[in-house]
């Protein structure tokens, strides 16, 4: 009942844990008979408040943790809801098989919580949301009815494409116990971590790789020196991979067939990089160990930031093109309001999502954030859809985010929505008050 930062405390009457699909149905039919609404919930790792009850009964999925199957010559695998990410990694793997979907919470976020809220990752450049991930799904109806669409078929067109309603609905449509996934042959990877100017830079870079490297760019991560310094401070075992004055770091992933093809396509990029002045500096991973360290200083900026007092966060996209505009216009806005924040803005750059948190100063003589923290998210949010940008990229609404919607969407789209809420759940049951209030 309290999310994993500890600032959010939820309360249930009753904690349900069935352990197959069958009990989930029965459990969903008998709360529909008296009207009991229910939040499902998986590894509760969610950070806009979708997943904690506030007196709904609560639905845990982590019980039904099952890998059904895996398919290496239809490349595909299918899941439990309750089951754990690494684990998926660790299934598809042992059978020469890579499922892409990657990000920092993998050993306690569950596949059911993935695809309720379309989760993204450091990947979708190359493999695309969760939603383009997934193959079919079986849901439990707010009726307390089984909708099996788990065949894997790559090409259906027979009437709408139902699992795609499920993916990102944040469990206010039904509740998901199991996903059919892509699977990929296994990749060998390149890794490097190289020092630009400015996020500008950094986006004609991210052109300029592409254009070499094609489709191989899995990874493009944009990262602050300041980031760096902060996860450096909170983790003495680790190293900065490239001491540099410049402000900014790009972390660079390209995966192909073969690790000495990947390898050489990304020291022949790099090499045409410098020569036309969009890298200061660069180092190119020697050994699978070397990246890990540097995707560790990665995946390290949101518990360091955590670590080092309060931070008002926001997960945003705009168009590629587009990102450094609004990060100078949000420098500007926030400064504006609050001088002293610190602003400590990093994330996949490759897809146009920047992970943007204002955070109080380390040398603050006393904490002056949190009374400015509706204003900035507002100030922040406001200033992200004027530059046609999206106020959640990839962690969803919930709670958190419901009152802003109507900020990001038309009166048409959330009509539409709305209309869906109460075609498929009409006694608005399942995750009441998250993303839509009915």
């Amino acid at each position: 009942t309290t999310d994993w930062r500890g600032n959010i405390k939820g309360h249930t009457p009753f904690l349900a844990r069935p352990s197959s699909t069958e009990e989930v149905a029965a459990l969903v039919r008998l709360c529909a008979s008296h009207n009991v609404p229910i939040t499902p919930q998986g590894g509760n790792t969610g950070l806009v408040d979708g997943g904690l009850p506030h007196g709904e009964l609560l639905l845990s999925l982590q019980r039904l943790n099952t890998i059904r199957s895996v398919d290496p010559l239809d490349n595909s695998l299918i899941a439990d809801a309750g089951a754990i990410l690494s684990d998926v990694h660790t299934a598809a793997s042992e059978d020469k098989r890579y499922f892409p979907l990657s990000l920092g919470s993998q050993g306690i976020c569950t596949i059911g919580g993935l695809v309720s809220t379309n989760a993204g990752g450091v990947a979708v450049l190359r493999y695309g949301m969760m939603r383009d991930l997934v193959l079919g799904l079986e849901v439990v109806t707010p009726q307390g009815e089984v909708w099996d669409g788990l065949s894997g078929l790559r090409k259906d067109n027979t009437g709408y494409d139902l699992r795609h309603l499920f993916c990102g609905a944040e469990g206010t449509l039904g509740v998901v116990t199991a996903a059919s996934l892509k699977l990929f042959p296994v990749p060998q990877k390149a890794t490097a971590w190289c020092a630009v100017e400015s996020p500008a830079q950094a986006v004609r870079l991210l052109a300029r790789v592409r254009d070499l490297a094609g489709d191989t760019v899995t990874s493009f991560e944009l990262i602050p020196a300041n980031a760096v310094a902060m996860v450096l401070a909170d983790h003495d075992q680790l190293r900065d991979p490239l001491p540099s004055e410049q402000s900014w770091r790009v972390l660079i992933e390209l995966s192909m067939a073969s690790e000495d093809a990947a390898r050489e396509t990304l020291e022949t990029t790099l090499a045409t990089a410098f020569e036309e002045d969009l890298v200061t500096d660069a180092v190119l991973a020697s050994s699978l160990a070397q990246a890990d360290t540097f995707w560790a200083i990665r995946e390290t900026i949101p518990l360091s930031k955590r670590a080092f007092g309060t931070s008002v966060n926001h997960d945003l996209s705009a168009r590629v093109s587009r990102v450094p505009d609004l990060l100078n216009a949000l420098e500007v806005a926030v400064h504006s309001l609050v001088p002293q924040a610190e602003i400590v803005a990093f994330g996949h750059l490759g897809d146009g999502n920047i992970h943007y948190g204002v955070a109080e100063p380390a040398d603050a003589e006393s904490p002056t954030l949190k009374a400015f923290a509706s204003d900035i998210t507002r100030l922040v949010h406001e200033t992200t859809i004027a530059h046609g940008g999206s106020i959640s990229a990839e962690h969803g609404i919930g709670r958190l985010k419901r009152a802003d919607l109507p900020m990001q969407k038309s009166p048409t789209a959330l009509h539409m929505m709305r209309a869906v809420k109460q075609a498929l759940d009409p006694q608005n049951l399942m995750n009441p008050g998250r993303i839509l209030q009915i």
